[in-house]
């Protein structure tokens, strides 16, 4: 059995029966069996993905830049990213923000205040989170690192552009010391390119257990929270759900027929495999070993591109995530009659464009970035625990589509034109 048929079976299976399951979620030897079973074995293969993110980052990056700045030229390939990637989110939030102002799925909605009792420990840490946030001017002297180990360590935790940076800047140096030197052979790219291909290899290994695991995390996700998981805020939910697929099928299909020369049916069945991974695990960060993998061997984009553009999408490409902030935002200033204006809206979707550039690629990396939303435009912070139910479906569904649009922006910036 191919891979995705296995993983998308396990996927299945791994809601069926942690739906069956959940009933009796009190029973002893089903805690047992889902603590000390699924939750490790799903953990063990979330960490070998998280183990080799920060070298597979920092080696890609270095040797992506120093290739193109020795052949196409960074300030190209970077300015083509960040256009096309802000086309991108633009779009994911207008669709997002039309879509809720049309269907209106918080009009009528009763607000429970015992939510906010229950969710109150959840909410007090997003607040806190938020309230913490840097101004814009901390923001982007604090992308420089004062300690690149550091920045290492918490790449993780919200680090990761500061880690980013720091490779780009040595990437680019490299490149300048070997011009400098008279094209002197840097021995150092051969070790960044030994270390790359080395983390590769690990990803294969972490691949034998994929569909174990995917079966075990998302058994677990189902036998804590049972359908519900999946059907509470079914309005709301619906509405995100709608213009994911949206942004999917229509604006990224349309702009690999138009901008890339792809077909897009090939392109979302070649990346199959990485789209299914980034359901199950809901990081970005936890997907980029793969993406870069099935970008090279699979799509057969150039891989000092692709390894560029890959590594800096999984922090800068959140259409997704963007799309489910403008959502949310608009969702619940209806359930609370805050009425925004035109103006307030456009500021919802400036501040959501510039959020999902800026979100952690981590599970609930958006929600204190919503927070800060909700605040600006006066809507009660309290209400964020009205989606907290249904934040772990929908960031499965999101993550999703910011694993695929950073594929979908590396093609389109690839000048090498694929054959339909």
């Amino acid at each position: 059995m191919k891979n995705h048929y296995k993983l998308l079976l396990a996927l299945i299976a791994g809601i069926g029966l942690g739906a069956v399951a959940h009933p009796y979620q009190d029973t002893n030897w089903l805690q047992q069996v889902n603590n000390n079973l699924m939750v490790p074995t799903g953990q063990i293969f979330l960490r070998l993905l998280f183990m080799i993110v920060v070298p597979m980052v920092f080696s890609a990056l270095v040797l992506g830049v120093f290739d193109l700045a020795r052949h196409q030229g960074v300030g190209k390939i970077a300015s083509k990213t960040l256009m096309y990637t802000i086309i991108a989110s633009t779009f994911s939030v207008l669709i997002g923000i039309g879509l809720v102002n049309f269907f209106r799925p918080g009009d009528g909605f009763k607000v429970d205040t015992s939510i906010y009792e229950t969710s109150k420990a959840n909410v007090d840490t997003i607040s806190a989170n938020a309230k913490n946030s840097k101004t814009f001017a901390q923001a982007v002297v604090e992308i420089i690192p004062k300690n690149p180990l550091e920045a290492a360590v918490r790449a993780l935790e919200g680090e990761m552009l500061s880690l980013m940076f720091c490779a780009l800047f040595f990437g680019f140096a490299f490149y300048l010391y070997q011009k400098s030197a008279g094209g002197k052979e840097l021995k150092i790219m051969d070790i960044f390119d030994e270390i790359f291909n080395a983390s590769l290899k690990i990803v294969e290994v972490a691949m034998k257990i994929a569909p174990y695991a995917v079966f075990c995390i998302v058994f677990n996700t189902a036998f804590k929270f049972g359908l519900s998981i999946f059907e509470s805020l079914f309005y709301f939910s619906a509405v995100v759900v709608g213009g994911l697929l949206i942004q999917q099928f229509v604006v990224y299909a349309l702009l690999l027929k138009f901008v890339a020369k792809r077909s897009p049916w090939k392109f979302f069945s070649d990346s199959k495999d990485v789209m299914l991974y980034a359901f199950s695990t809901s990081s970005s960060n936890a997907c980029l070993p793969k993406s870069i993998e099935v970008a090279e061997n699979k799509l057969g984009l150039t891989p000092s591109i692709s390894r560029f553009v890959l590594t800096v999408g999984a922090t800068a490409n959140q259409n997704g995530t963007a799309l489910f902030e403008g959502v949310t935002v608009l969702f619940l200033a209806q359930v609370f009659g805050v009425a925004l204006d035109m103006g307030q809206q456009v500021q919802v979707v400036v501040m959501c464009i510039i959020a999902g550039i800026g979100t952690a690629g981590v599970p609930g990396g958006s929600l204190p970035l919503i927070m800060i939303i909700m605040n600006g435009v006066g809507i009660p912070a309290e209400g964020i625990a009205l989606i907290l139910g249904v934040d772990r479906f929908l960031d499965m569904c999101r993550t999703t589509l910011n694993v695929s649009g950073d594929l979908v922006i590396a093609a389109l910036v690839d000048d090498k034109k694929a054959a339909k």
